[in-house]
């Protein structure tokens, strides 16, 4: 019996068991080769009976242990068609461990271990521990043949055959069809894993197999790598090699070894290359040392395959002793085994730094469209599933796409293997959609029965989600149970192999079939697994990069994790997925919806061009659509693509996603290694925009699939294709297509290498392309004559602009017509008049040909060419060969070429006798504006003046601005020319010929001359000024750099009496700056070089003309008195006025002193300056003995004692001299010195000495100077930061003088001496010290030492204590002043107490002051401090307290004021305004105020009294009646003291002022207080604004002012007057004779109270203010009439009323109006006209308000021209117009006609803000800010 059914103790099981396996030996034969994939199923087997080999074959399965045979039998269960009760006794009895028996066991593990070759013997020994044997030269040869021969039956036996499985198409393992191969010759990066470099081949052919190792290396390592995605086919490759040697095909090989990284991995210990080769892959029958001698021997003929090099890790490093990287990294680098072949494949990626950078790298790249249909054709046998596989890959685009990838191909076949024989036509590929959607139908495919164990899918599911995890690809048998290892070789999920780690030692390894498959199954686990939450999963859906990230701990295989999840995200999936969670549908939908979330994060951040990639793979996946829109929309504008492989299937995926984009995008690939077919997966993608490619990689084929997708993009516009090896062939493709594009702006075929033939190709496209802006053909080299056909062809296109050629550079730049820009802008509608049609067809070229090796006989056919062409925007011919010959061709054709700007000939070898030549051709061309020429910095260069177009405008203004615009050239005016003939060695010889050939160009207009950097010397500045007269008027003359002497230079001053032309001469004679310029009428602002974007003059505007001053700029020169006499002696002779600027380091005494000794002599002269040129300390005092020395000084300034200026009286002006030495070193001692002398020297205008680093000392002794100087009106002094001090003179002796000391510092010792000189300045009637650090018991001692005989003397001292000190302490220090007091003002906001004394002092007779006193309920101090005041305020008339705080003691200081008020006998003005007062402290002072029977003025205003004090105080004006001025504003006047108020009021007789603002009166208010006023006959002015007056009160008002005879000024603004009120009240203000200020605005009058008031306004009307009166063109007109001619009107405003239509305009003069007042009238440029007209009858006019108006540039212009008539205008503001940039301009030249306004509001003008600040910095006072930065007049005005 046999020992197997001894053992299992049932024969008939046994026996049942062979029978079933004896019917299905190929079924047996497979498992045998899965479960023991070493074992050779030996021929000699064959003659056995069959159950004898299936006995024999048990047996080995037995052998191998119990997880094998129980896998076997679960797979014999699963597979066959087991009778079920035979299942049921093959599962309890063999699928267990208990029925595997411990002594098979025993005897199984006592079986020699399994070879890897069944039948091929091997020593038992390692061969690296075999000893060397001595043997014959022979007997090496014969061993090492054996050894070969081996290796070949070996891999015959692995590779021979390949038997499919039950159920499965018989081409699955047979089908092998080559994808496509590209090699690159540029070297390795292996940080970046880029191949930088061309291809070697052209993309359209492919590298073959035998190909692979035809590398031209002689030496060295011979490395090949293999790089290709996932899913390419690089592991079966390498077997196919391996296949193909086993076939005696490669027969360059006599060994190849293949070694896979994934089981390398697992080699731990230290390897030698003997037992890498012996112990890992085959051994010797015997002397391996022998074997491997030859090989190393004929290492030429060993390859070494190692597959898998991106997933080789580094456990101890690269170069760690004996790992199998080290071994590799050796290999590589020739130092083991060199001159062998070696190949690895890898995906792309960051690769070992072992491969050396002159690997041959080759591209795995996938199927074309060929190679799918051949692949289908060898997977389906039959015809009919052929043809049925072939229609349905090409009704579906996606999963053709999806077949580029070789392992996909597989799959899809395999599916529609599955699919076909149950489907209709069509309808099966709906099933396979996406990657995961093939991957699903694949795993049902290969179920035997169709029916698909849940359970075993999940689990096997979590073991390859495991090894993902932990970077595992290789499972043993221990990793996977039994059952899952039988499903897995069911389903062929599972691959099996003998994994060799040493000598002896191998088992059995299982892997999936593919890591994809892996990564497919760990997504299920993930996805349907009750195991996995939601948290867990999403942590798994995640976007990697392209590269290969390398780590040390392990590898990195979920590149298709997260695409699998997301594609199992798929509504489609949920039943799959529910069917595996057993019916658990919402835990599925919650983690479908999880990873949709997840991508919807994603979606929305910024990603790198690889991550974007995989991103639209997964967003695909899911099928959602709404996904996919956020996707789309959420990708940049700009979307780049660098340095990283894109497959065709990449791009179509991206193309899926872009269809659910509304926006266009931008792709730009750069340095993307592309399939060449990858174009045709952009077909209709019409969100594309911009599509540019640049790689070498890109050849014919590439371009003949982009021609075939370009007319598909409708929204394509700009195209490039740089870098590449396209030729003529692929150029053809794309020539074609292009005129399909119309659509298309820009296309670059940059650095292409195209001929000229090529290139002329495609210009010739040109026409065809309607809307081409641009066309970059850089880096083609093209030859001379080619260029000139490309110059024909843009002189005769119609669209072309520019042609532009520089070297490599070859770019054309076009211009759409009109109508088809229209169409562009999608405005088919707008319809073009023919005049528009008529401008879009003409046309300006621009053309440069720069470097391009032109010469003479090419500009001969360039000229002809040109002469028939269009008007010439600009031609640059630079860097040719064209020489004085060609130059003067192109000079005389200049005219001919209409060349609108610019000819620019530089760098062509013209020579000095070429620029007379090129002058002459040049002399008759009106249009020239600037010749430049210099041969040192080989420039020529020709500028034009653009002709005036003719311009028509039915509108007049319109047609003005166009006038205006017309005179606006952008650098000349039209009738200027510049000649500039620079660092050409001009000498002096060469001028007269020089000048005959600059004669035909002087009689063409004015003439700017520029003879810069030549050689003329003196003798050429003498000749040269004899010639000058001839040349006509010039406008500038440059003779800088020309080597002239001192003498020279200031002998030029003489062309001041000889050239007419000739004003201003400017000399550096260091430097060498020499110009003479001419008059140019305005002011130059280019002169500044700042704005050349406006007019240099403005006659057109019909400014008045001055008298311009003649000016000698004289710097950088040795000014010794010779040379100063030598110049005044020149200079004699030279018409006036003449202004001479000299500048120097240092100008001694002597000189300055001979200097002013010749100023007499130099009548002129009207303005001398030294800039920044030292002076010494005298120079001041020689200065400012000029007034005396020079009668006609009225100025005289000095600063710093660097720049001086004396100003000049004409004889016209009226004397008066003002001095200024500011910035100087006088300090205290030359100060004290200049003060002095101030009695002799003759100054009556001021005098200012600021910053001249004085102290305290300097103040004092000017107080006690002003007693000696009798003319002083007024000094200032401040010692802070402003460092000011300053001196006005009166012509005249004046008695009252005003003194302002600032910041000043005093010391208690200070006190003294100030009081001494004020008590000696009689003259000095008031002194104000600001900050001058005095306390409070400092001023008293001030006050106390001030006397004087007779006079009035006012004190006002501000102080920051003034704010904190109390009304009491304040009071007290004027109680201490020696004189009477007279008035007393404080003012705490302004921390400020003013106090006014009148000497002498009057004594009181002690007795009264006493009787007062008793009176008095005060304690002991203040009933001294009364006292004191009593005495000192005895005669005190004015009483001022304004911002204080009378609550803050208690009311002790209302109680002193009451007291105080009580002896105020002669008291006449009391002023309490701002201030807090309590109830209790108002009584008090009602009480007093109610004795102050003289009071004259009472000022209450700005208070905020309760009711209670409001009463109190009207109580007090009973019995007022000398009271003449009265305010009360602010103050709420209820009812009850209303009725008090108009009681005091009937009384008040004498009453000239009453001003009731804001008091809350209404018509019965206003009722009462009309009637109160009958009786104040003398009032003048009445103050009725802000109150809630309506028609009925002013009805009663109106009634008694006609009974007011002094009345002057009347204010009822901001009331509620109607019309109706406002007829009334006009028809009463006429009887009013005597007012003169009328102030009725925010009422509601109406044009009708404007006519009333207009029949007949009163005589005396100085102001009239009707802002907001709802005033409309008529009743303004009819205001205006009236106005008109008032003698005295001074200010008008009628703001803020709709003037618009209306006309104002004064026929009249109005001699006194100062201000007027247009805001907001809605005026605009019409009205203006006449209006600024009117401005000029008012000869006193200093404010115009014309904000917030319509007025724009034309009114700009019109206000321009007189501003030079107003001389007493200092503001005028224009805010919130529409005057532009070229408006302000104009403003700024009616300001340099020598207006004194100070300030032009511009703000909120559109002009912008770059533009604003250069018209401010050239015209400070345009004022462009939003706040008013006015600033104040200058000291001396």
């Amino acid at each position: 019996m046999d020992p197997i059914d001894l053992q299992l103790g049932n024969k008939n099981l046994w026996s049942c068991l062979v029978r079933l396996l004896s019917k299905d030996p190929e079924w047996l034969n497979a498992k045998m080769k899965f479960f023991l994939p070493n074992t050779d199923l030996d021929s000699r087997n064959e003659t056995l009976d069959p159950e004898q080999r299936v006995i024999l074959q048990l047996n080995k399965l037995h052998v191998q242990g119990s997880a094998t045979w129980q896998s076997f039998i679960h797979c014999v269960c699963m597979q066959l068609e087991v009778p079920l009760e035979l299942e049921v006794l093959l599962l309890s009895t063999f699928g267990c461990d208990d029925g595997f028996t411990s002594q098979l066991g025993a005897e199984g593990k006592s079986l020699p271990e399994s070879r890897l070759h069944q039948g091929l013997k091997r020593p038992h020994q390692s061969c690296g521990s075999s000893p060397r044997r001595k043997q014959c030269r022979k007997q090496q040869l014969e061993l090492a043949k054996k050894y070969l021969q081996l290796l070949r039956t070996s891999a015959q036996q692995r590779y021979g055959s390949r038997i499919p499985g039950s159920g499965q198409p018989h081409a699955l393992h047979q089908v092998y069809v080559p994808p496509i191969l590209r090699r690159a010759t540029a070297s390795l990066d292996t940080q970046e894993g880029a191949i930088m470099g061309d291809l070697k081949v052209e993309d359209g052919t492919d590298v073959s197999i035998s190909d692979l190792f035809n590398i031209r290396v002689n030496k060295g390592p011979r490395v090949t790598v293999l790089l290709g995605k996932a899913g390419m086919g690089k592991t079966t490759l390498a077997h196919r090699l391996c296949q193909k040697w086993a076939e005696g095909h490669l027969d360059c090989f006599q060994a190849l070894f293949l070694f896979e990284f994934r089981q390398l991995n697992l080699i731990t210990r230290f390897l030698t290359l003997s037992q890498l080769l012996f112990d890992l892959y085959l051994s010797p029958e015997s002397d391996p040392d022998a074997v491997f001698q030859y090989l190393e021997k004929n290492a030429d003929q060993v390859l070494l395959i190692f597959d898998g090099l991106d997933e080789a890790l580094q456990p101890m490093g690269p170069d760690g002793p004996g790992s199998v990287l080290t071994l590799f990294s050796r290999l590589c680098r020739g130092t083991l085994l060199p001159g062998c072949r070696v190949m690895a494949t890898s995906r792309p990626g960051k690769l070992p730094a072992c491969l050396p950078a002159e690997a041959a790298t080759v591209y795995m790249l996938g199927f074309d469209g060929p190679r799918v249909e051949e692949y289908v054709n060898h997977f389906f046998s039959a015809q009919p599933l052929q043809e049925g596989a072939l229609a349905e890959l090409q009704t579906n685009g996606r999963l053709r796409s999806l077949c580029a990838v070789p392992a996909l191909c597989q799959v899809a076949c395999l599916c529609l293997h599955h699919l076909l024989p149950d489907h209709a036509p069509g309808q099966s590929v709906a099933l396979l959609p996406t990657m995961t959607q093939l991957y699903m139908q694949m795993v049902l495919a290969l179920s035997p029965r169709g029916h698909l164990p849940t359970t075993s899918l999940l689990d096997l599911g979590e073991v390859a989600l495991r090894g993902l995890e932990t970077g595992k690809v290789i499972f043993y048998a221990k990793d996977i149970a039994p059952p899952l290892i039988a499903f897995g070789a069911t389903h062929s999920l599972l691959t099996s192999f003998c994994v060799r780690t040493g000598p002896g030692h191998q088992q059995t390894g299982y892997a999936f079939t593919h890591v994809s498959l892996q990564e497919f199954l760990a997504a299920l686990h993930l996805m349907a697994s009750p195991k996995v939450d939601k948290d867990t999963l999403t942590q798994h859906v995640t976007l990697h990069s392209r590269w290969v990230q390398r780590t040390k701990a392990r590898l990195d295989l979920s590149d298709h994790l997260p695409t699998f999840l997301a594609g199992l995200a798929s509504c489609t999936c949920r039943p799959f997925l529910s069917h595996l969670a057993q019916g658990n549908e919402d835990c599925v939908g919650t983690k479908q919806a999880a990873v949709v979330q997840v991508l919807k994060k994603l979606a929305t951040r910024k990603l790198t061009g690889p991550k974007v990639v995989e991103l639209c793979h997964c967003v695909n996946e899911t099928q959602e659509p709404e996904l996919a829109s956020l996707t789309a929309q959420s990708l940049p504008y700009q979307l780049p693509f660098h340095n990283f492989p894109l497959t065709c299937t990449d791009l179509a995926t991206l193309t899926n996603i872009l269809e659910h984009r509304e926006a266009p995008i931008h792709l730009d690939f750069d340095g993307c290694p592309l399939e060449p077919h990858c174009p045709e997966a952009l077909v209709g993608c019409g969100q594309i925009e911009n599509l540019s490619f640049k790689s070498r990689k890109c050849g014919d084929a590439f371009a003949e699939a982009l021609s075939r997708s370009l007319p598909t993009m409708g929204r394509l516009q700009m195209l490039g294709l740089a870098g590449s090896k396209i030729t003529a062939r692929g150029i053809s493709h794309l020539v074609k297509a292009l005129p399909l594009c119309p659509q298309l702006e820009e296309v670059s075929f940059r650095d292409n290498q195209l001929s000229d033939q090529v290139v002329l190709n495609i210009v010739e496209v040109l026409p065809h392309l309607p809307r081409l802006r641009k066309l970059d053909l850089s880096g083609n080299i093209v030859c001379v004559s080619t260029l000139l056909c490309l110059a024909k062809v843009a002189v005769t296109c119609p669209t072309i602009r520019t042609l532009q050629a520089r070297k490599a550079d070859l770019i054309f730049l076009l211009s759409p017509p009109t109508e088809t820009t229209a169409e562009l802008q999608r405005a088919p509608d707008l319809q073009e008049s023919d005049g528009q049609r008529k401008g879009a067809q003409s046309r300006s070229l621009t053309l440069r040909l720069q470097k391009c090796q032109l010469q003479v006989h090419d500009a001969e056919t360039l000229i002809a060419l040109l002469q028939e062409g269009p008007h010439l925007e600009e031609v640059d011919l630079s860097g040719n060969q064209l020489e004085d010959e060609g130059c003067r061709l192109m000079a005389e054709a200049a005219s001919q070429l209409h060349i609108a700007r610019k000819l620019d000939l530089s760098d062509n070898g013209l020579s000095l006798a070429g620029v007379h030549c090129v002058l002459r051709a040049v002399s008759a061309c009106w249009t020239l504006a600037e010749l430049h020429i210099s041969l040192r910095h080989k420039t020529v260069v020709f500028m034009f003046a653009q002709e005036p177009e003719e311009q028509e405008g039915p509108q007049e203004r319109a047609a003005f601005l166009d006038s205006l615009m017309l005179q606006m050239p952008s650098e000349l005016p039209l009738s200027s020319r510049r000649m500039r003939l620079t660092h050409c060695g001009l000498q002096a010889k060469h001028l007269e010929q020089l000048c005959k050939a600059l004669g035909g160009s002087c009689h063409l207009g004015h003439l700017h001359l520029d003879f810069s950097g030549n050689a003329l010397g003196d003798e050429g500045a003498t000749r040269l000024a004899q010639l000058l007269p001839g040349l006509g008027a010039l406008q500038s003359l440059n003779l800088s750099e020309n080597g002239l002497s001192l003498d020279a230079v200031l002998g030029l001053a003489r062309c001041f009496s000889t050239l007419q032309w000739l004003f201003h001469l400017d000399i550096s004679f260091e430097s060498q700056h020499i110009l003479l310029r001419g008059d140019k009428t305005g002011r130059d602002i280019r002169a500044t070089g700042s704005s050349p974007d406006f007019p240099a003059g403005a006659e057109f505007l019909g400014f008045r003309r001055r008298c311009i001053p003649r000016s000698l700029r004289l710097s950088e020169c040795p000014l010794e008195p010779p040379s100063l006499t030598h110049l005044c002696a020149t200079l004699k002779e030279c018409p006036g006025p003449l202004e001479l600027q000299l500048s120097c380091e240092f100008l001694s005494d002597q000189s300055l002193e001979t200097l002013l000794d010749c100023l007499p002599r130099l009548p002129q002269l009207s303005l001398l300056q030294l800039n920044q040129t030292g002076l010494s300390p005298k120079s001041p005092f020689l200065l400012a003995n000029t007034l005396s020395l020079c009668p006609r000084v009225k100025k005289v300034d000095l600063r710093s004692l660097h720049h001086a200026t004396l100003h000049f009286r004409s004889n016209e002006e009226q004397e008066g001299v003002c001095c200024g030495l500011s910035a100087n070193l006088l300090g205290d001692s030359g100060l004290r010195c200049l003060l002095e002398c101030l009695p002799q020297v003759p100054i009556s205008g001021s005098l200012d000495l600021s910053h001249n680093s004085v102290s305290q000392e300097s103040a004092l002794y000017l107080v006690e100077t002003l007693p000696s100087c009798p003319r002083v009106r007024e000094a200032s002094v401040n010692l802070g930061s402003e460092q000011s001090f300053r001196i006005h003179f009166s012509k005249e002796d004046q008695a009252g003088k005003t003194l302002r000391l600032s910041e000043c510092s005093f010391r208690p010792e200070h006190v003294s001496r100030l009081a001494t000189g004020l008590s000696q300045s009689l003259q000095l009637t008031e002194l104000t010290l600001t900050q001058c650090c005095l306390d409070q018991e400092q001023l008293a001692i001030l006050l106390s030492l001030v006397g004087r005989p007779a006079g009035l003397f006012s004190l006002r001292v501000q102080e920051p204590w003034a704010d904190r000190a109390g009304i009491l302490s304040l009071l007290e220090v004027c109680a201490q002043a020696s004189g009477s007091v007279t008035e007393i003002s404080i003012s705490k906001t302004q921390q400020q107490l003013c106090v006014q004394l009148e000497f002498p002092r009057q004594e009181e007779n002690p007795e009264a002051v006493a009787l007062r006193l008793a009176h008095c309920d005060l304690g002991t101090h203040h009933s001294l401090l009364v006292g004191q005041l009593m005495e000192t305020c005895a005669r005190l008339q004015q009483l001022s307290l304004s911002q204080v705080n009378l609550c803050e003691d208690n009311d002790d200081s209302s109680l002193l004021l009451q007291n105080l008020l009580l002896s105020l006998s002669e008291l006449k003005t009391f002023r309490l305004t701002s201030s807090c007062v309590s109830t209790e402290g108002l009584a008090h002072l009602a009480s007093g105020l109610g004795h102050c029977h003289h009071l004259e003025e009472l000022d209450l205003s700005n208070n905020q009294f309760d009711e209670e004090g409001t009463k109190a105080l009207m109580r007090a004006l009973e019995g007022k009646w000398m009271l003449k001025r009265l305010d009360l504003g602010h103050l709420l006047l209820n009812s009850s003291a209303l009725t008090l108020l108009t009681h005091g009021l009937s009384h008040m007789t004498r009453l000239q002022s009453l001003r009731l603002k804001r008091n809350s009166i209404g018509d019965v208010g206003c009722c009462h207080l009309s009637e109160a006023l009958r009786a104040a006959t003398s009032l003048e002015e009445l103050d009725l604004s802000h109150n809630q007056i309506g028609d009925a009160g002013v009805q009663h008002l109106a009634t008694i002012l006609p009974g007011l005879p002094e009345l002057r000024k009347i204010d009822l603004s901001v009331n509620s007057i109607s019309p109706a009120g406002g007829m009334q009240l006009a028809e009463s203000l006429i009887l009013c004779r005597h007012l003169e200020e009328l102030m009725l605005g925010c009422n509601a009058l109406g044009d009708p109270t404007a006519l009333g008031l207009a029949r007949e306004l009163p005589q005396h009307l100085r102001v009239l203010h009707l802002p907001f009166s709802h005033l409309g063109p008529g009743g303004a007109l009819s205001l205006t009439q009236a106005l008109d001619g008032s003698p005295h009107l001074e200010e008008i405003s009628l703001a803020e009323n709709n003037l618009a239509g209306g006309v104002l305009r004064f026929c009249k003069e109005l001699p006194l109006l100062r201000q007027i007042d247009l805001v907001s009238c809605k005026i605009d440029n019409q009205t203006i006209k006449l209006l600024t007209s009117s401005f000029t009858r008012c000869p006193a006019l200093e404010v115009i308000l014309l904000s917030w108006n319509l007025l724009g540039d034309e009114a700009a212009a019109e206000l321009a021209q007189v501003l030079p008539q107003m001389g007493r205008l200092k503001r005028v503001d224009l805010e919130k117009n529409q005057i532009t940039a070229f408006g302000a301009w104009l403003l700024a030249e009616g300001l340099a006609q020598g207006s004194s306004i100070q300030v032009i509001r511009l703000w909120n003008n559109p002009i912008p803000c770059d533009m604003a600040q250069r018209l401010k910095s050239q015209e400070p006072r345009l004022d462009f800010a939003f706040f008013d930065n006015q600033s104040q007049a200058p000291w001396g005005t």
